[in-house]
């Protein structure tokens, strides 16, 4: 039974996540959310952070927080270099803006920021060693211009490569240690201080900035990888087309090859010139089916024993049917008494469109009504392949495929036979919840024809 807390177990960050969701209000959830993704998500140089943010807010925060800082460090800035180190206001005014203003910089530019602030530092630094109050303060760097790095450091963090970061943190410890060099007699821990904790600032952005890195490089290589997979399932379902036409063409190349053979036996009296046609018929049929047996044999390196089985068609459409029910969808069938002369062609697509449009019924809506409707037009031109499922019922029925010969590939694989026979294909979502798949295959050469002309 659940209890509402995490197991032990569960990983830190899905804690944290879980106590969100229960202490945050949901409308508060969003902006978080989108402040967790602008931080996870590098920025390019010369672009504002938090530029490719979703909303409008986080695009903004970082020219607030900025703006903040400024406000508040450089009066204090002036104040305290004034007051406590006594030194000229003039003077103190300029330091104070050197060392706070590049901070609005720093949205864009942060590394040129660090090199205008750590230059105005170590140049007031060098100021307050002639200031009457220094003696007992905080040197070389005060505490305002201590806040005001660190700030820095987040900018640079977020935008930096490593080897970056390592060199900025390297120069600030270096600069600390020059200044207590050049005057022992003021120098307080205060430097100490100022390079560890942007060390450990640096550590924490530059450790977001590098899992950023990461995401997108996840985000670009699934997008590329679902590309490939796409390609990889269209190129499949062609080869297996080419191998179960091959079943069709070779059966009529056959009788062809058959019948040009046979012709000079058949018919009595035909002259030397009819008898060297059909001899050359026969020949070019015999050669063609050598050549479609070499392409048959690239196509079915990978195939199994299966796809040599004699290639089906709507006789067995029935047995589609009883298999469906057997999976526990209620499957009805409505097929033509008589069909007439189906192209084999057509006669294998038929079969096929309605065996992946049951399998997709059984996956993804078990314990639908379902209607499977086979039948000619009235002027007996072109098929209707109709299947028909309601909303699902059955959530937890088991899912089975009809049958083990479907090329699990769905709605592509209808898309290229349809394509291949010149047909049409009509499929979506019905209002009640339901799916819908209709194709119209040509049962004559001159449909076909019209409908490829048509769509030329």
């Amino acid at each position: 039974m659940s209890t509402g807390s995490s197991s032990p177990g569960t990983p830190p960050l899905a804690r944290l996540r879980a106590l969100v969701r229960r202490v945050v209000p949901a409308p508060a959830r969003a902006p978080l959310h989108a402040l967790g993704v602008a931080l996870a998500t590098p920025t390019r140089p010369g672009v504002p952070l938090f530029a490719d943010a979703s909303s409008v807010w986080v695009r903004r925060l970082p020219y607030f927080v900025a703006c903040v800082f400024v406000a508040v460090l450089l009066p204090v800035t002036v104040t305290v270099l004034t007051q406590e180190y006594q030194g000229n206001a003039a003077v103190a005014g300029v330091l104070a803006t050197a060392q706070t203003a590049p901070l609005l910089l720093a949205v864009t530019r942060p590394l040129q920021a660090w090199w205008i602030v750590l230059s105005a530092d170590l140049v007031g630094a060098l100021v307050l060693l002639g200031a009457d109050g220094t003696p007992g303060q905080q040197w070389p760097w005060t505490p305002m211009a201590v806040v005001g790095y660190l700030a820095l450091m987040l900018a640079v963090g977020l935008r930096e490569p490593r080897r970056t970061l390592i060199g900025v943190w390297l120069v600030t410890g270096v600069a600390g240690w020059l200044c207590e060099l050049i005057a022992p007699r003021f120098s307080e821990p205060i430097h100490v201080v100022l390079f560890v904790l942007s060390g450990v600032v640096l550590l924490l952005t530059g450790t977001l900035r590098a899992r950023g890195d990461a995401q997108r490089r996840l985000v670009e290589q699934e997008t590329i990888s679902e590309g490939e997979r796409a390609r990889r399932t269209l190129l499949e379902e062609r080869a297996r087309i080419a191998r179960e036409l091959h079943d069709v063409v070779a059966h009529h190349m056959s009788v062809i090859t058959v019948q040009a053979d046979s012709a000079p036996y058949r018919i009595p009296g035909l002259p030397d010139a009819a008898r060297e046609e059909f001899g050359s018929i026969a020949a070019s049929a015999r050669e063609s089916l050598a050549e479609m047996r070499r392409l048959l044999a690239v196509l079915r390196s990978e195939g199994t024993e299966g796809e040599r089985a004699p290639q089906p068609g709507l006789d067995r459409v029935q047995q589609l049917v009883e298999a469906t029910v057997r999976a526990g969808v209620p499957t009805e069938l409505s097929l033509a008494a008589e069909l007439g002369d189906v192209p084999q062609a057509v006669d294998l697509s038929a079969y096929r469109i309605v065996q992946e449009a049951l399998a997709n019924v059984v996956r993804h809506a078990p314990g639908a009504p379902t209607l499977v409707s086979v039948r000619p037009d009235e002027d007996g031109v072109w098929l209707t392949v109709l299947v028909v499922n309601g909303a699902s019922e059955e959530r937890g029925s088991r899912r089975t495929p009809v049958e083990d010969g479907g090329t699990g590939h769905g709605l592509v694989g209808m898309r290229e036979r349809v394509r291949l026979t010149g047909g049409t294909l009509d499929t979506g979502p019905l209002p009640d919840g339901g799916f819908r798949v209709a194709a119209r295959l040509p049962l004559s050469t001159s449909a076909a024809a019209s409908t490829k002309g048509s769509t030329s």
